[in-house]
């Protein structure tokens, strides 16, 4: 059976705004990680900053649909809103609010005991520039397994050096560590590949590098795999959870080996291409499989 997973990082709002006008998700990528893992059969509790307010009744009622579990740290400015626009190709474009740009998250009894008895601990989207909550985390992860995607978005990166300081910390002893083009322009202003190879350099044991449409690369030991993105019916809608798909698949399958050696990434890269795919034709940020084009979705709750 597969172990459960605790996913750290952001819960918030998306608001999207077009031409048709506004419409609003829950989202934040640590929330759409530990959603597409229970989407995936797999246990998960999700830590994040989330208020008392109405739009933390929203995430916690979604949440509560998907069978994830919140430990919500305190939001003294409230809960997270992140605004989006679309560009061509369905890429969003982001302001956030106060809230978002001042998160933090608190290690308690509850979120120790839920780390304690995870298989994988996951982080996403963590203010990873803010040294006293990376070194919270740093202690509070210590002796997990651990998968890491440092999800950087320019409206909430205070201090850009930091960052990168922090989530190397982190990342040096991860057992999965996930980077995506965007990331690797924002954080070192490299190329993709440069990156993902320093990152194995310091210490990650694997290393997921996403390149959107042009599918993604794993680098684990002396393995080097590439896949490209796969083919599904109908355009691209929305790109915002292509990524998460993906590393809530390659998390999956951590959870599964229970931090063994994962014992095929040529299968679970495939598989982390079709759930990108798969959730890039529709909009949102839920996890979708391939199964939804059979009219065979693994569950129809809206977003």
């Amino acid at each position: 059976m597969t172990g459960p997973v605790v996913v750290i990082g952001d819960a918030l709002i998306d608001e999207i705004r077009d031409e048709t006008g506004v419409r609003e998700f829950v989202g934040g990528a640590a929330l759409n990680v530990a959603v597409g893992l229970t989407r995936l059969g797999v246990p998960a509790t999700l830590i994040a900053m989330v208020g008392d307010d109405e739009a933390g009744d929203h995430i916690r009622s979604y949440l509560d649909d998907y069978d994830v579990r919140l430990l919500a740290s305190p939001a003294p400015l409230g809960s997270s809103r992140a605004v989006s626009t679309r560009g061509a190709g369905g890429e969003p474009v982001y302001a956030f609010n106060d809230a978002a740009q001042n998160r933090g998250i608190r290690f308690g009894d509850a979120e120790r005991a839920a780390l304690a008895e995870a298989a994988v601990v996951a982080v996403s989207c963590f203010p990873f520039d803010v040294p006293a909550e990376t070194e919270a985390l740093a202690e509070a992860v210590a002796g997990s397994v651990v998968a890491v995607d440092p999800n950087p978005r320019e409206g909430m990166l205070h201090d850009r050096a930091e960052f990168v300081r922090g989530f190397e910390a982190l990342a040096a002893t991860a057992d999965l560590v996930k980077v995506g083009d965007d990331d690797a322009a924002l954080l070192y202003r490299q190329g993709l590949d440069s990156v993902a190879e320093a990152l194995q350099a310091k210490g990650a044991t694997a290393v997921l590098a996403t390149r959107g449409r042009d599918g993604a690369t794993i680098l684990a030991g002396t393995q080097s795999i590439t896949q490209p993105i796969s083919t599904m019916p109908g355009p691209i809608v929305d790109t915002m959870g292509a990524g998460d798909a993906s590393f809530a698949v390659t998390v999956a399958a951590l959870a599964d080996a229970r931090g063994a050696v994962v014992p095929d990434w040529h299968e679970i890269l495939a598989e982390a291409m079709d759930a990108a795919a798969a959730t890039c034709r529709f909009e949102g940020a839920l996890l979708r499989l391939p199964a939804v084009f059979d009219g065979e979705d693994i569950d129809r709750i809206g977003t």
